[in-house]
């Protein structure tokens, strides 16, 4: 239980105050304190670059592979220890992390975070030997981890109404770095890993002089008593029965879990579906008869459309509601999905999948923190839990794949979108009931 004045505590049955018109009602910030924007302009700019940074780290370990199988004399799914180091590094920075928000300031987080990634990508470039590299791939995560769910975090509060936008625009230049990263490795020569890992980790080191642009500590938002919001002012009215972290044994506290549950889930499977495509796009596309260059190309058109479908979201946020977002992007996704198993249109398909999924991961991110503000650590876990998602996603398609035959690849993951668009109208529905 935590201490917080009596003033707070308002009886849990209290009536909800009227719901301002219009979709962007739940998403306005209604009575948030007036304390000055979080991010000045250069911080902005700072923090899409540091974006940019972690897409392309994250994008330079699997075309590095070919050099480091000879340098190291390494087995293929040894050398491709060094994204799963990577990956695990993640999770571990955003649980760490979380647990010094609101302890620490947000720029010391930031830079603790920046400094690491910093350090161990210089120490992947300069390895002397693979149990070494493995390490730095480990500490180069946790501070990619930082970063992910550090800028996440402020975004999704920061700036207001816009919020949803701006997540968009921010999470669409990792999608920038991810297809640089790449491009620029394949134009250098694989054997030159070394010294594109040096170059990223200097180009971390200017942003910590933007982080002065940063607010260093930010209030608890207050949102407008809507709906979900409704729901979660009496969350919190409940503080004497409810834990801060995982809800508890009231009524309210076991809504609230379900509601976390059900994020989770619809993270972990949108994220699967991301990794599935990325991973078994080119196989399927060869499988029905399209040749490996335009079955490359055309996973290089996915990752591109969702890129430009974040940018596209940012616009249509600030006239449609999260809720409504989301539940369009899944009906979309799952209807390209369907339509990626007929090869005529698939690489197109495959094309609309990378658009309509773009704007889940961002968008979901705001709506979970009105929600669920009472929960201190639902971000971070939903956060962990996608990345979980992307790690398991690749060995669990493949065992159903093995089963089922590469073609029925769009119709798995059609299913699986399916599930993420069911979780959606589910959450639509119950957020959007008034609170008891």
């Amino acid at each position: 239980m935590t201490d917080r004045p009596t003033a707070q505590r308002a009886p849990a049955t209290a009536s909800p105050s009227p719901a301002p018109a219009g979709p962007d009602a739940a998403e306005t910030g209604l009575g948030a304190p007036k304390t000055g924007p979080v991010f000045t302009t250069s911080a902005v700019v700072a923090s899409c670059f540091g974006f940019v940074l972690i897409g392309a780290l994250q994008a330079l370990y699997g075309p590095s592979i070919p050099a480091l199988r000879e340098e190291f004399g390494l087995s293929p799914s040894a050398a491709g220890l060094g994204l799963s180091a990577h990956f695990a590094g993640g999770v571990v920075g955003v649980l760490l992390f979380d647990r010094r928000f609101g302890r620490t300031g947000n720029r010391r987080i930031l830079a603790v975070a920046y400094l690491l990634m910093a350090a161990g990508a210089a120490g992947f470039a300069l390895a002397p030997d693979w149990p070494f590299a493995i390490l730095a791939a480990l500490l180069a995560g946790i501070g990619f981890g930082g970063i992910d769910y550090g800028l996440n975090r402020l975004f999704a509060t920061g700036f207001g109404r816009r919020s949803t936008a701006m997540l968009n625009i921010l999470n669409a230049h990792f999608g920038v770095g991810a297809i640089l990263g790449p491009a620029v490795i394949g134009a250098v020569g694989s054997e030159h890993y070394p010294a594109l890992f040096l170059a990223f980790a200097l180009a971390n080191l200017p942003l910590l002089f933007c982080l002065r642009g940063v607010k260093d500590h930010t209030p608890q938002p207050a949102f407008a008593d809507t709906g979900a919001a409704a729901t979660a002012s009496a969350a919190t009215a409940s503080a004497d029965s409810v834990s801060p972290d995982t809800g508890g044994t009231t009524p309210v506290g076991a809504a609230l879990r379900s509601v976390l549950a059900v994020f989770v889930t619809l993270y972990v499977l949108h994220v699967g579906i991301e990794a599935g495509v990325g991973g078994w796009e080119p196989t399927h596309l060869e499988s029905v008869g399209y040749g490996a260059g335009a079955a490359a190309t055309a996973t290089s058109v996915y990752w591109l459309m969702m890129t430009l479908g974040r940018f596209l979201a940012a616009p249509v946020a600030l006239r449609f509601s999260a809720q409504a977002i989301i539940t369009v992007s899944c009906a979309g996704m799952t209807a390209c999905l369907l339509l990626a198993a007929i090869p005529d249109v698939a690489p197109y398909a495959y094309a609309g999948v990378g658009l309509f999924i773009a704007p889940i991961f961002p968008t979901g991110l705001p709506w979970l923190s009105r929600v669920a503000p009472g929960a201190r650590r639902a971000g971070a876990i939903v956060m962990a839990a996608s990345m979980l998602g992307g790690v398991a996603a690749g060995p669990a398609l493949g065992k159903i794949i093995e089963w089922s035959g590469v073609r029925a690849v769009p119709l798995i993951l059609a299913a699986v979108s399916a599930a993420c668009l069911a979780a959606t109208l589910w959450l639509t529905r119950t957020t959007s009931r008034p609170s008891p």
